[in-house]
């Protein structure tokens, strides 16, 4: 399903035969639209396997009555609780991404598939984190809850048993803490993930000659560069100079 007009990204493989696609489902907010471009780039550019990436837009899904769930005051981005049709819309079949827009991948998506473990019905970095900041992005209020962050980035297990319980009767209905907390879920039923596939700017550390702490994908989670607060935050160089090289694909691409 395209959550878009035609905004859907797919990419030949550079693999193997037996590379399967990976779906990729993208957080989508009207008031970040050059992150989310830049984050497929950079996720499409290093991906040596077939991706096929689809923004989930709220406004689509409300039109075609999929979300109808009013707007909370604590609601940071458009796809707050989007986010959880994820399976819903892989069809409850194989193994979907959803990711933040607010990334930035430097590495490729291949190597954060291979981890996937079919034991599980949700993959994610369980980070033990609590901002310091009380705002975040462009003012948006900066919420404390548990397991914060880990549904920022999750690789579903779409046609896991607890996962379908996640239509858009409980994705509207339910609360937050329900969802972002993966209260449909065991413990033991959430896999863990390597911290630098979701690096936390400002709050990871890269350890020097320590590779396994170089971020994989860095999450811009208190505000990236595209805000004007946020123009030197730290890793805010990748980020422009990836952005650099997706404005001038995109002009040569309308010029051809």
């Amino acid at each position: 399903m395209s959550l878009s007009k035609g905004k859907i990204l797919p990419l030949s493989s550079n693999g193997s035969e037996d590379d399967a696609l990976m779906k990729i489902f993208v957080g989508y907010d009207s008031r970040e639209d050059i992150a989310f471009e830049v984050c497929c780039h950079s996720i499409l550019k290093r991906s040596s396997i077939p991706v096929e990436i689809t923004p989930i837009k709220q406004t689509y899904l409300r039109n075609i009555g999929l979300y109808w769930r009013e707007k909370s005051q604590l609601e940071s981005t458009e796809f707050s609780f989007t986010r959880f049709l994820t399976p819903y819309l892989a069809n409850y079949q194989g193994w979907a991404m959803f990711v933040d827009c607010d990334f930035l991948y430097l590495a490729d998506i291949k190597e954060l598939r291979d981890l996937i473990d079919d034991k599980y019905a949700i993959m994610c970095v369980q980070h033990d984190y609590t901002p310091k900041e009380t705002t975040k992005m462009d003012g948006a209020v900066q919420t404390v809850y548990p397991r914060k962050n880990w549904s920022s980035m999750v690789l579903y297990n779409c046609g896991h048993p607890k996962n379908s319980v996640l239509t858009p009767d409980t994705v509207n209905k339910e609360s937050g803490a329900f969802l972002h907390r993966f209260q449909w879920l065991e413990d033991h039923e959430i896999g863990s993930i390597p911290f630098v596939w979701n690096f936390l700017e400002g709050h990871n550390k890269v350890v020097e000659n320590d590779p396994a702490t170089f971020p994989k994908a860095i999450h811009y989670t208190r505000g990236g560069p595209w805000f004007d607060a946020w123009k030197n935050c730290e890793f805010a160089d990748l980020w422009l100079n990836e952005m650099e090289e997706y404005l001038k694909e995109t002009k040569k691409e309308i010029a051809n």
